[in-house]
């Protein structure tokens, strides 16, 4: 099993660092840094606690003077880059929250964030003064660097995973649009994922807003159509109509069915948690001109009070000829996973064809043998 990735900062870690520290900083009590940080509760904080922590009794260590404090963290950050460094764009959160700090902040978030990035840290600000903070996001949309123009999108994502919501922008996107128009066709891989995922974000509240941009900026440029398509993603897995359409899948309707004919196995269709399971699939395609289609398998998951949850897998997303006959087969393992656990019970499992349920089955998932 994989250490926990708060386990990387370790006594070693934290000495090594402290040795940067004193380089720079002559007075810096190294000692005290450590013993500080790795007091009493440290075994239970998780990770972002211990980034806090670690932020917290550096700002303690360092010089009282704000300004003077970011000169030493400046004079060794270039040292101090990847993942394990959130907490220097974390110690402005702490201590560069006054008014009278606003710049000298600005500044370090810019500084810091290509080293680890700041798009938590970033948010206490949008929190507390969110027009203001969205000007300063606009400038760094501009940025030559990628790593400050992906923060000013990733920092104002509205359901930042890890990072706190912000219910302001839940409620109103519009402020962040014109970051993301900028945006939209930024030559960066790293800048348009943050750019499709701020647009995923705002699609779980408000999907009319990003359907309506994803009209708008399609067929501009193969960037940013690439943005829309996974702008929309959750809306084609949850077979939008209108999302359907934008991304040119076959629609369905009584009259004129896509699929004329379907079956769903299961083999075994008894089996063990942990055991896994041979799904097979056959597809009769109505005749006429070809069609996108995008083919998936769902599972109602018994969960643990009884109820169930679907989960989709993606099996094909083409184009077809009119009147194919398509089939396949996927293994599909019934073992808990760190994100999903098992429980015994009847699973229904269907055949989905742009949204449209056209065949099912059901397993029956019994404990696991000892």
């Amino acid at each position: 099993m994989a250490e926990p990735l708060k386990d990387m900062y370790d006594e070693a870690f934290l000495r090594q660092f402290a040795d940067k520290v004193l380089a720079a900083y002559p007075s810096f009590a190294k000692e005290a840094f450590v013993t500080e940080v790795m007091n009493e509760e440290w075994n239970e904080l998780a990770l972002k606690g211990r980034i806090r922590q670690i932020s917290t009794v550096l700002g303690r260590h360092l010089p009282a003077n704000y300004d003077d404090a970011l000169a030493v963290l400046y004079a060794i950050c270039e040292e101090c880059s990847g993942f394990p460094y959130l907490f220097f764009p974390d110690f402005v959160e702490v201590y560069g929250g006054a008014e009278e700090h606003w710049e000298l902040s600005m500044q370090a978030l810019e500084r810091f964030t290509p080293k680890s990035s700041a798009e938590f840290a970033v948010r206490v600000f949008l929190l507390r003064d969110p027009e203001r903070m969205m000007k300063q996001m606009l400038t760094w949309a501009s940025d030559p660097n990628e790593h400050v123009r992906r923060l000013a999108s990733e920092g104002c994502r509205p359901r930042l995973p890890w990072g706190q919501a912000l219910p302001v922008f839940k409620k109103d996107p519009s402020p962040l649009l014109p970051v993301l128009e900028l945006l939209k066709a930024d030559p960066s891989l790293y800048v348009r994922k943050s750019v499709a995922n701020n647009l995923n974000d705002i699609a779980k509240d408000h999907p009319d807003v990003v359907l309506g941009i994803a009209r708008r900026w399609q067929g501009q440029d193969p960037y940013t159509d690439w943005i829309i398509r996974h702008a929309c993603r959750n809306l084609v897995r949850q077979a939008h109509p209108e999302a359907l359409a934008i991304f040119g899948y076959a629609m369905s309707d009584d009259s004129s069915p896509i699929v004329t004919s379907a079956d769903l196995q299961a083999r075994p269709s008894i089996l063990a948690i942990g055991d896994n399971c041979r799904l097979e699939y056959a597809l009769q395609i109505q005749e006429g001109e070809p069609m996108h289609l995008r083919i998936e398998y769902g599972i109602d998951f018994v969960k643990s009070g009884g109820k169930t949850s679907r989960k989709l897998f993606l099996l094909s997303d083409k184009t077809v000829a009119g009147g194919s006959k398509l089939s396949g087969s996927r293994v599909h393992r019934f073992a808990d996973l760190s994100t999903r656990r098992h429980y015994v019970g009847e699973h229904r499992i269907v055949l989905m064809v742009n949204g449209i349920e056209t065949a099912s089955t059901v397993i029956d998932l019994r404990p696991q043998a000892e």
